[in-house]
């Protein structure tokens, strides 16, 4: 194996010193060594030389992968981002550095030689296996004559990442500063071996089938919010998460009055997530709420592991449930749409597609080109999507024509529409107890108690912060609800924040321009309820009737309310039917 050195950042430099350079990359230490004290006066000498600190990347081996003329965070290693590690495992490489004192001593009183934060942070974030600090003494170019003891390499001091936090709260331990012959006796195996038991130790046995993603959960507990209504939101995402087919290890939250411009979280506690995507084997993390194009790709930077937001975690489970040509087209849009204005970079800068003087050139960027076809493809499912529009409004013009009022399943996902569908009408449509189980609208006539027809359309459940992009693209599918006679709110009764799923459902209801429409609200699985909670709960929504699908209660009394609602909204239709 053959070291590099960052040639980017050793411009300038002489003949003399590059050959320095190169002959480090020629030395070897000692497998159970963190340092040796010939490797430590070749580092501190060759630094003070050329005036800037040195950072040497040392793997397991001894051997010395790379040297850097700054410090460790400045170092760009491709061996550190592609070694992934597991739970309870360090990345296999430290990096022992070098740090000038400013224009005196470093035994000066005064001069800081603590570890800066930023090499903290590549410690954890990199998960390495040890930092090692050399503070240069200047005093040590003058021990030329034989039997002066003063050494360039003055002293040292040594940093590993901890299996949790200490008692200050910090995910790291700084050893007591120490001599580099000290440093020498240090065991760098039995250190190493010793860490990753205790990591090993602390992680939790998750159970993971093939092809399943470990995720890490993050949000914002931003000022006046109820940091129960944040363990919620969680919950919630947990569950979109499980339906996606990932499996959740671990959550993170931090209080902060507004996203960062450019990590969402502070800088600090990026990097503890950095090191918690490491320590839990995670290789997804899911933020609730949407990021920005910047955001996005710093986290991912940082992270080193895949980075999706809300808004991406609900397309991802639209495109496993769509089943229909029409679901996949509406779900391929929706997808395109929220990634379109992501594509941003140096594309309009490097444009080379105007006219005149300077403009001629190797024609469109990938980034570009990129663009022109998501848009084409775009401009492809929209005229598809009004195809689709206009296959529905020929369906309803039927129906209208037929006299058959249409009533409107509607309501959080997960509150039971398709269960109830399938009782009522003796239908089969899939059901399963996750969100958005079903996606595609489907459509049953059934028969109220005056023997006359209603058709009931069961239409895909709403969420709260539910993307705009997908209810853009799903408009032909929603407009069910726009244009129905008759809103059926399907309400999950035993769901603990079932209020807020109310109140959510409403949002998306004002959004359509159906907010206004006729409603009955359908207070499902009481039998799962206390009846006390149920009595409250039929006092705080509008037309309410206590059913439970599964256990077919309360069908007949939500038949006779549809019956009432539509005689009385539908009086015409009423009379052609009788």
């Amino acid at each position: 194996m053959h070291g590099k050195i960052d040639l980017a950042r050793a411009k300038g430099l002489k003949k003399s010193e590059l050959n320095q350079l190169n002959r480090l990359l020629q030395r070897r230490i000692p497998t159970d060594k963190v340092v040796t004290i010939d490797f430590a006066e070749s580092v501190a000498e060759i630094s003070q030389n050329i005036g800037q600190a040195l950072s040497v990347v040392v793997n397991r081996r001894g051997q010395i992968v790379n040297v850097t003329l700054g410090q460790p965070w400045q170092v760009n290693v491709p061996e550190l981002r592609q070694v992934r590690v597991g739970p309870g495992r360090l990345c296999g490489h430290r990096i022992i550095h070098t740090k000038l004192a400013q224009g005196a001593s470093s035994k000066k009183a005064g001069a800081d030689l603590s570890i800066s934060k930023e090499n903290l942070q590549c410690l954890a974030r990199n998960r390495l296996d040890l930092l090692a600090q050399i503070a240069v003494d200047e005093r040590g170019n003058f021990s030329k004559s034989r039997g002066e003891q003063s050494r360039l390499a003055d002293s040292v001091q040594i940093v590993h990442l901890l299996p949790g936090r200490d008692s200050e709260g910090r995910l790291w331990k700084v050893l007591p500063t120490c001599t580099a012959r000290m440093a020498q006796e240090e065991d760098f195996e039995e250190l190493i071996q010793s860490l990753e038991n205790e990591f090993k130790s602390r992680v939790p046995g998750l159970p993971v089938a093939d092809g399943e993603e470990r995720a890490i959960l993050v949000d914002l507990i931003s000022e006046g919010t109820d940091p129960w209504q944040v363990e919620d939101d969680l919950d919630e995402l947990a569950l979109l998460a499980r339906t996606a087919g990932a499996t959740v290890c671990s959550r993170l939250t931090q209080a902060r009055s507004q996203p960062d411009p450019r990590f969402f979280l502070g800088s600090g506690k990026v990097q503890e997530l950095a090191l918690a995507a490491q320590e839990m084997g995670a290789n997804l993390v899911v933020f609730d709420q949407e990021l920005t194009a910047l955001q996005h790709t710093s986290l991912e930077g940082v992270l080193g592991v895949k980075v999706l937001d809300r808004t991406e975690l609900i397309l991802d489970i639209f495109a496993q449930r769509a089943q229909t040509r029409e679901g996949k087209l509406q779900v391929e849009l929706a997808q395109l749409q929220y990634l379109y204005p992501r594509l941003v970079g140096k594309g309009d800068r490097l444009s080379r597609l105007g006219g005149g003087i300077g403009t001629r050139g190797p024609g469109e960027t990938k980034l570009e080109i990129d663009r022109r076809r998501i848009r084409e493809r775009i401009n492809t499912l929209e005229k598809e999507t009004r195809r689709i529009k206009s296959n529905r409004d020929t369906q309803r013009r039927r129906r209208i024509d037929e006299n058959i009022p249409v009533i409107a399943l509607t309501g959080y996902t997960n509150s039971g529409k398709s269960t109830l569908l399938n009782a009522v009408t003796k239908s089969h449509v899939f059901v399963e107890n996750k969100l958005f189980a079903t996606l595609d609208p489907t459509t049953r006539r059934t028969t109220l108690p005056d023997h006359s027809s209603v058709l009931l359309c069961d239409t895909v459940g709403f969420i709260k912060k539910l993307p705009t992009s997908l209810i853009a693209a799903f408009k032909a599918t929603l407009e069910e609800v726009f244009v129905a006679d008759v809103l059926l709110h399907v309400v999950d009764s035993s769901h603990p924040n079932v209020i807020e799923q109310i109140s959510s459902v409403y949002d998306v209801l004002s959004e359509l321009g159906a907010v206004d429409k006729p409603i009955i609200t359908v207070l499902n699985k009481a039998d799962l309820v206390r009846k006390e909670d149920i009595l409250w709960l039929v006092s705080q929504v509008p037309n309410p009737v206590v059913v439970s699908a599964t256990e077919r209660l309360g069908l007949g009394a939500m038949l006779k309310s549809i019956q009432d609602m539509v005689q009385e909204v539908c009086p015409q239709r009423k009379r052609d039917t009788a």
